[in-house]
């Protein structure tokens, strides 16, 4: 038997290349799909032959019977006979990768198509005085802006528009799907910028006015108010059934706590508006007909929780339809390991050919 000194190089050897090939395999497993992952108990292989390499090398080897024979084991080994079991673990690396070619290691190109059928939006809201009411913080006017602002940013798909009425109604945006134009148009828009009123119906009809030429094929309008339709040339019912016809479906929202609220009552010349008590009058039966004539649904907000609450349903109810066809190509990779395994067995070859060349 050899000395342990000269086992230990070829051990590290052997020992590097099964960590290494582990490796290899952990790494294919991870990135690639494998065809035949069941060729991987090929390198079952690799560690018998290096067990039958380390119990053949000894009689692989003339033997010459010296009475110096211990000062020759003792003495200094060169760098030649230090590799001289290289072309073997080469070799063994080579197989191995061979073996892995077998597993056939395939890359996966994934990509997806996508259709997408948005909804066009009409943001009808009442901008009168008595949204300036201070049962929502820091009023009615601004949390219902800032509700509805929130909902736009969650819609990035769907064109949005903005009609804003008191006693007449005008389109402070039409339908754009550039969302950050709309919000600061949102942010802009304030109350008394045209004469005082509620007029719902006139606001309702604006709004169908920006989706008749629509050709999507959902089509909504949210109308929101706080009071009772006092104003315009248009009732509210009569603009339900032009929306009943084009296909638009109207949400209604009734915005305001239940009894009495802190409201504009007057205005002081300064510009500065008085406030009172005033009891909260909606007119819940006309917009509840209106939603049900145009196949949306009335909602009540008494406060900014259920304002979101209200919105959040509304999305819920009108969600963009997304068409996804999703495609996949596998790539056969298994030629560069086919390919490294055969040229580490050539190299191993070539070096027991030539610089590890040994004369019986």
């Amino acid at each position: 038997m050899r000395s342990v000194r000269e086992l230990l190089p070829l051990v590290l050897l052997l020992l590097l290349v099964h960590a290494a090939l582990g490796a290899f395999v952990w790494w294919l497993w991870r990135h690639f799909e494998l065809a035949s992952p069941k060729m991987v108990w090929g390198l079952a292989a690799v560690p018998v032959l290096s067990i039958w390499y380390c119990w053949r090398r000894d009689k692989r080897q003339p033997r010459v019977t010296l009475s110096t024979a211990s000062v020759l084991m003792s003495g200094p080994f060169d760098l030649k006979a230090r590799l001289r079991h290289l072309p073997f673990v080469i070799a063994l690396a080579g197989l191995g990768l061979l073996i892995l070619a077998l597993v056939r290691p395939q890359s996966k190109d994934n990509w997806r198509n996508e259709q997408r059928d948005g909804i066009d939006i009409m943001i009808a809201m009442d901008f009168s005085a008595s949204m300036l009411a201070k049962d929502f913080k820091p009023d009615r006017l601004e949390a219902a802006k800032n509700v509805a602002m929130r909902f736009i940013d969650d819609r990035p798909n769907d064109r949005i528009g903005l009609v804003v009425y008191e006693g007449e109604a005008f389109t402070q945006c039409p339908l754009t799907t550039d969302h950050t134009v709309l919000n600061d148009l949102f942010l802009k828009a304030r109350s008394g910028l045209i004469d005082g009123g509620t007029a719902v119906g006139m606001g309702l009809a604006t709004a169908i006015n920006r989706l008749r030429d629509s050709d999507t094929k959902s089509k909504v309008i949210i109308l929101l108010t706080d009071g009772v339709n006092n104003a315009g040339t248009i009732q509210p019912l009569d603009a339900a059934q032009i929306a009943q016809q084009f296909g638009v479906r109207v949400y209604t929202i009734g915005v305001g706590t239940r009894g009495k609220a802190l409201s504009p009552v007057a205005i002081y010349p300064n510009g500065q508006f008085k406030y009172d008590y005033v009891q909260v009058e909606i007119d819940e039966e006309m917009l509840r007909k209106v939603a049900d004539l145009t196949g949306g649904k009335y909602f009540r907000a008494t406060d900014e929780r259920k304002l979101k609450g209200v919105y959040a349903e509304i999305d819920k109810l009108e969600k963009t339809r997304v068409k996804v066809t999703e495609h996949s190509r596998r790539n056969d990779e298994y030629f560069r390991v086919l390919l490294a395994g055969c040229v580490l067995l050539g190299i191993s070859l070539l070096l027991e050919r030539t610089y590890f060349r040994t004369s019986p």
